[in-house]
């Protein structure tokens, strides 16, 4: 045998673990690096992106948008005022700034959305993870564990939890998110981490003795993220939409915060002589959605080795 041979014989030995985990590294690698080409061109992905470095610039720092006016600073002589020079959103029911309130209204927003997907991010990970990777009796348990979840409607249980919560804050809401929002991203880490776990490299960490967890953390977690990463950017956007529906039917987060299904809510009875109050809102609400829809498809395409 050639020297050659006996280094191409080397490298596909499962015990060469320097080699192994260097393949996996560049696999990795190639993986995000012909992703970020493909994302640099779309031009959905940049459209998504822009809007929701904005409106992140929003919610961190109101203020740079807002004009200086107080959202709470009201006179309740300009109640429902039409959009003009200076309310360029007209004004509330009590006379504040609508503009203003519209501004202040992304905090809570993104917040409750960033919340409700890190923790479906954990949940669903952690128990996909086992799920996947041991199988068997655990793997059965756990899957039904999430059948029982799956069969409750997001929106349905969430409701339900918030009913009997004594006070709905960002924190309450996000959490009734987290409790039913949770079973999709199981599902895809668990598909993913039986696939993987049969690879080389795998079996040749395990064959070397390394523990479960490195093998979980190190071998198979990091190429079974992608489809979960997708999952979780358009998870944003659908989970602001939740917490805008929740609101607007009176259980989600209760004044005095600022959101916009609350301003939904409120604007709702006077949509024929004072549209702006739901207008404005509900665009701000669907463009933020769009932004995450956009960006998760993108990342899909990306990330999708049958496209070109």
């Amino acid at each position: 045998m050639t020297n050659d041979a006996q280094h191409v014989a080397a490298a596909g030995e499962p015990g060469n673990v320097v080699t192994g985990e260097a393949q996996e590294l560049v696999g990795q690698a190639s993986l995000w690096g012909n992703a970020w080409k493909k994302l640099r061109r779309s031009v959905f992905f940049w459209f998504g992106a822009v809007i929701t470095g904005v409106l992140v610039l929003m919610a961190i720092v109101p203020q740079l948008f807002a004009r200086g006016i107080d959202p709470r600073a009201c006179t309740l002589s300009d109640t429902r005022l039409s959009p003009s020079s200076e309310h360029w959103f007209g004004t509330d029911l009590q006379g504040c700034d609508y503009y203003a309130n519209v501004i202040y209204g992304a905090r809570i927003s993104l917040t409750i959305g960033l919340l409700a997907v890190i923790g479906v991010l954990i949940i669903g990970v952690l128990i996909g993870a086992l799920a996947g990777y041991f199988g068997g009796v655990l793997d059965s348990l756990l899957a039904r564990f999430t059948d029982i979840f799956f069969g409750i409607p997001l929106l349905l249980g969430a409701l339900v939890l918030l009913t009997v919560t004594s006070e709905r804050t960002v924190t309450t809401v996000a959490l009734a998110l987290i409790a039913f929002g949770w079973m999709t991203a199981m599902r895809l880490v668990r598909s993913s981490v039986i696939s993987i776990k049969q690879s080389e490299y795998v079996q040749a960490a395990q064959a070397l003795g390394a523990s479960t967890f490195r093998i979980l953390v190190r071998h198979i977690l990091p190429n079974a993220l992608a489809p979960v990463l997708v999952y979780a950017t358009i998870a944003v956007g659908t989970f602001i939409a939740a917490e805008a529906t929740l609101s607007y039917l009176g259980i989600g987060l209760q004044l005095p915060a600022i959101s916009w299904g609350l301003q939904i809510n409120l604007g709702q009875n006077y949509i024929s002589t004072s549209p702006h109050l739901v207008l404005f809102p509900a665009g701000f609400l669907s463009v933020t959605v769009l932004a995450f829809i956009l960006m998760g498809d993108a990342l899909r395409d990306a990330l999708d080795p049958k496209r070109s």
